[in-house]
């Protein structure tokens, strides 16, 4: 696959309102048996129109669960969060979700799952299927229309995931560790195509990791949990010149900021073993 260059593109309206706004979020876990667990504690952040944002921490620090809080998974318990001028009360059109584990219906063809989302908006058959088609050959999955998942590589499985999510025009695209099952080198293929589509449909995206090195390259800003409960520790900028992804991943800049990054989070790892052995 050719290298693909970072846009670094300005909002075209940077007056407009935050894609998200996320207002003093606690949750707490209340086990039938056992003590509650705090997960998140007084999480606030904003995240602009049309930006990628990247948010991690070390493992058991809140990450998911403030995704699924944002997609509306999750009954909010203190705290606020608006996504495009909308309060989330729950799950909705607007926001488009990508999991781990791609999540597609396996008695369905590509071309089948990424019709679902838009027969759901009752569009005619002819407009969805020219939606569908327009996507299919985004992902570079033309050819493989009527294959089924269980023919289609782990890469090429969540290809038709994001597919079927952007078919649906959503506002903004939650993602929790989309490639976190991958091996290394369909992650590697998978990044530098993220950031392909990422430029030519630009929408507000949130990125769950805990794979640092992903986080810096991909987003514009890297939003650092701290171990549990999960509050913001910092927020990094990572945004790079508008250079090829082969380029970006050997400069200085960008190898200083990933140690910086990285040992924001050890500090929080290390704590939080020091407490699980405490």
């Amino acid at each position: 696959m050719a290298s693909v260059a970072r846009s670094g593109r300005e909002h075209d309206n940077p007056a407009a309102a935050p894609g998200i706004s996320i207002s003093g979020v606690c949750h707490e876990y209340r086990p039938a048996n056992g003590r509650p667990v705090l997960a998140l504690d007084d999480i606030s952040l904003e995240v602009k129109d049309r930006e990628f944002v990247s948010i991690l921490g070390p493992s058991g620090c809140g990450k998911s669960t403030l995704l699924y809080l944002m997609g509306g998974f999750m009954p909010l318990q203190q705290g606020e969060i608006i996504v495009a001028g909308k309060t989330v009360t729950g799950p909705g059109p607007d926001r488009g979700v990508v999991f781990q584990n791609f999540a597609l219906f396996p008695w369905k063809s590509v071309r089948d799952n990424i019709l679902y989302g838009l027969e759901k908006q009752g569009l005619p058959r002819e407009e969805r299927l020219e939606i569908a088609q327009h996507y299919i050959d985004m992902v570079h999955l033309s050819g493989f229309e009527d294959s089924y998942p269980s023919q289609l590589s782990g890469g090429m499985k969540q290809r038709v995931a994001i597919a079927r999510t952007l078919a649906i025009k959503p506002d903004t695209l939650l993602m929790d560790e989309p490639f976190g099952a991958l091996d290394a080198q369909t992650r590697s293929l998978m990044q530098e195509e993220l950031i392909a589509i990422w430029n030519r449909s630009p929408t507000t995206v949130v990125f769950v990791t805990h794979d640092v090195r992903e986080a810096v390259l991909l987003a514009d800003r890297v939003a650092v949990m701290t171990a549990r409960p999960g509050r913001l520790k910092e927020i990094v900028e990572t945004k790079f010149a508008d250079a090829p992804h082969d380029e970006i991943v050997k400069s200085p800049e960008f190898l200083d900021k990933v140690d910086y990054t990285w040992n924001l989070v050890r500090a929080e790892a290390v704590a939080a073993d020091a407490e699980k052995a405490g």
